[in-house]
């Protein structure tokens, strides 16, 4: 007889873990709040244009493609993708821009021609990114931080010789600024560490790993948008008979004899064998496991960075832009000044633009673009956001307007907005804190919650908020890790 599973949120990382399971031989059921799959990884339609509401930025693609080859199937009959030639398209105040291309040599060239940046630099900055992912990737992304084995194994052994070349003992920017001449090239490697809502000024230069994700292996893009991808692993869980339960909030996971049996939903207790928590964990130990023995000085940790998002659809074409777009700020170190001390906004902030309609053309009617605009922001300590968003945003055409010589408010016929009140309602993450608890030390590694629950039998954590982290690659890891555990 088959045992049964629950998982408690249809974010990414919890169709992946149903998907694992399902494999491996369980029943199981999904119950989500909302009306849809996904959880941040969805979309918005709004009269004619299609944006991607969530996570735009797409590595790691065999983390996708693994899901099918363990179900049977040929990946690319269900999910297709392309590499992206330029990852990013980097815009400066003073007219500067450049092309961050896929391929090294011509990043390095361009960098170099543009920014006055020796190409060698840049060459060493990714060969020194690749260096700290063959080490800690094994060890921080494909494995628990919580079982002794991993710390034991020889591959462990041999990184811990290298913790000084891997970045632990100084920051992203103290690294960056050792590295580079140039200011404009140390703020453009510093960015990376908005990639996990983090403070370059703070965070460990440890986190120089992903730009090894983004141009040693490349940025990919899916066919059909990233919301795709949870499209397409969606169908995969239901192919292999994955049952999921929309509009069915979770009370309270059931617990007897120290060991989790089951959950409430709907006013029913639903009993199983396993349960996994996708949920964020600071919102689920507040909420379905308020009962429980609560873990103080993780839920106590400070939150990630939160988004700002304006969904734009632009009457106008911009050939200049790319898919992904930067336009920074002229003081990147007060920027985050003021989103992680001030828990405000700076009045100049460096703007995201993503446009996926520049590959999907049918994201927007003709002679159109959609535009996904976002600024990074505090997560919502209470602030006054209708006054700081009203104000942002006239700080963010004002900016538009100055880098593209433009007059941008006349060309934006549909808006729709996304904020950190509505992140956290939308999606259960506290705070509305983007990538759970924030990375802004040393240790941070080492205080994301496990992928198991230390009190509870057959309790199980996946997704953004626990180890390794957010963002689709480290969700879609997490529950591999999970699932792993599980076997054991």
């Amino acid at each position: 007889m088959k045992q049964k599973s629950i998982i408690i949120g249809a974010g990414i990382a919890g169709i992946a873990a149903a998907i694992r399971l399902a494999v491996k031989g369980y029943l199981v059921d999904v119950y989500e709040a909302n009306s849809y799959p996904g959880g941040k990884l969805s979309e918005i339609t709004l009269k004619g244009y299609r944006f991607d509401a969530g996570p735009s930025l797409f590595t790691l693609p065999e983390q996708v493609e693994e899901l099918f080859l363990l179900a049977g199937k040929n990946p690319s009959d269900h999910f297709e993708y392309s590499k992206l030639d330029v990852a990013c398209h980097y815009f400066w105040e003073d007219g500067k821009s450049i092309k961050a291309y896929g391929d090294v040599n011509a990043f390095a060239e361009e960098v170099n021609t543009k920014l006055g940046e020796p190409s060698e630099n840049i060459r060493k900055a990714l060969r020194s990114s690749a260096y700290i992912y063959e080490h800690l990737a094994p060890l921080f992304m494909h494995r628990s931080l919580h079982q002794w084995n991993t710390w034991v194994n020889p591959q462990a052994l041999r990184s811990y010789l290298k913790m000084g070349k891997l970045g632990i003992f100084e920051t992203m920017n103290a690294a960056n600024e050792r590295l580079f001449q140039q200011d404009k090239t140390v703020q453009l490697f510093n960015r990376y560490a908005t990639y996990n809502g983090s403070n370059p000024y703070e965070t460990p230069a440890t986190l120089n790993i992903i730009p090894h994700l983004e141009f040693n292996i490349g940025a990919f893009f899916p066919k059909k948008g990233m919301h795709d991808i949870t499209q397409s692993l969606y169908q995969l869980a239901l192919d292999l008979g994955v049952r999921f339960h929309f509009n069915a909030k979770v009370e309270e996971i059931l617990v007897e004899n120290d060991q989790a049996v089951g959950i409430k939903v709907n006013q029913n207790e639903v009993k199983s064998d396993l349960v996994i928590n996708n949920m964020d964990m600071v919102n689920a130990y507040k909420t379905i496991l308020k009962k429980q023995k609560q873990p103080k000085k993780l839920l106590e940790q400070p939150k990630s960075s939160s988004a700002l998002i304006f969904y734009w659809g632009i009457k106008k074409v911009f050939p200049e832009l790319d898919l992904h777009n930067i336009l920074f700020s002229d003081d990147y170190k007060e920027e985050f000044h003021h989103i992680f001390e001030k828990n405000a906004i700076y009045q100049d902030p460096t703007v995201y633009i993503n446009i996926t309609s520049v590959h999907k053309k049918d994201d927007a009617p003709e002679e159109c673009m959609n535009w996904f605009t976002m600024i990074n922001v505090p997560n919502n300590q209470g602030q006054d956001w209708d006054v700081l968003i009203k104000e942002a945003r006239k700080n963010i055409i004002s900016k538009i307007n100055r880098i593209l010589k433009t007059d941008l408010e006349p060309l934006i016929e549909v808006e729709q907005i996304l904020e950190p009140r509505t992140i956290e309602s939308k999606t259960s993450s506290a705070n509305g804190a983007l990538y759970g608890n924030s990375s802004n030390n040393k240790y941070a590694a080492f205080l994301r919650h496990a992928n198991y629950s230390s009190k509870l039998k057959k309790l199980y954590f996946c997704g953004g908020s626990v180890h390794p982290g957010g963002g689709i690659p480290l969700c879609l890891l997490s529950a591999k890790i999970m699932t792993e555990l599980i076997k054991k």
